[in-house]
Order: C-alpha cells, then structure tokens, then sequence
C-alpha cells in the first residue's frame, strides 16, 4: 500500500471522531443539564471512560445538537462533494467521507433505537414517519457511498 494512502486513512480517524464533539459541545453550551453536570462531577474526578459511557448512553435525550440536524447534513454533503471533487487532499477527503458516514450511522442508531428522526428534523414544520424515515436514510447513505466512489 502506498504510504500517502495512510493520510486518507488518518483523516478518516479524525472524520469519526469529529461528529462526537457535538456532545461535548452540548455539555459546556447546556451546563444546567442533568447529563452536564454529571459529566463535569466526571471530569472533576478525571474518570474519562465513565464519561463515554454515560455520553453514549444519554446521547437521545440531547436534542439541540449542532451537526445532528438535517440541515447540517445536507450542507455538509453538498461540501462533501466539493472536497471529494476538487481537492488534492487525502486526509481532507478520508476527514469529510468519515465524518458525513458517521452522521448516517448515528441517524440509523436513532431510527433503530428511537424509531423516528424527530431530532434531526427539530426546526422543520413536518415530522417524518418511520417509513420515510428510512427512505431519508437509505437515500442519504447511497449519496454519500457515490460520493466516496468519486474519488
């Protein structure tokens, strides 16, 4: 394998990483939350894998997330393309592909766990049934799939 292939891969570590600080931002910009001030006991404690554990487990009841909302995503997919298309960079394509797969990844563990996307569609004035939910879904991971395959 070619060693410049290992900075695709790199910037595909960072991609899946990068969707999670999401939470962290929802813990300091929310810090009256239940789930924030246990994070923050946690952190006093330096008790990290506590800390996963709970961000994971509780990670349905933080609505107002940032990048999980379809309008991030549909944003981030368009810039998805424009990275993948015309950029040079390897470790900036693994980062965008890595990053837009993770937010499909998440939006099936919602769909599968909480059986709807009332999350991601919070702003909008309609509601998506499971049935369409999943149409979204399937749409959506094939675009980002193409998308990968451009490169």
């Amino acid at each position: 394998m070619d060693i410049r292939y290992w900075l695709f891969w790199v910037g595909g570590i960072v991609g899946t990483l990068l969707p999670d600080i999401d939470h962290l931002l929802y813990i300091y910009l929310k810090p009256q939350e239940l789930t924030s001030q246990r994070v923050n006991f946690l952190l006093d404690k330096r008790e990290i894998k506590r800390i996963v554990t709970l961000l994971y487990e509780t990670r349905s009841e933080r609505r107002d997330l940032i990048f999980h909302t379809i309008f991030f995503q549909l944003i981030f997919l368009i810039l998805t393309f424009w990275m993948v298309t015309s950029s040079g960079s390897l470790f900036g394509k693994g980062m965008v592909l890595a990053f837009a797969l993770h937010l499909s990844i998440d939006q099936i563990v919602d769909l599968t766990e909480m059986k709807s996307f009332d999350n991601w569609f919070k702003n909008l004035p309609f509601r998506l049934n499971f049935n369409q939910a999943q149409t979204y879904w399937v749409v959506s991971l094939l675009i980002v799939l193409i998308i990968g395959l451009l490169m």
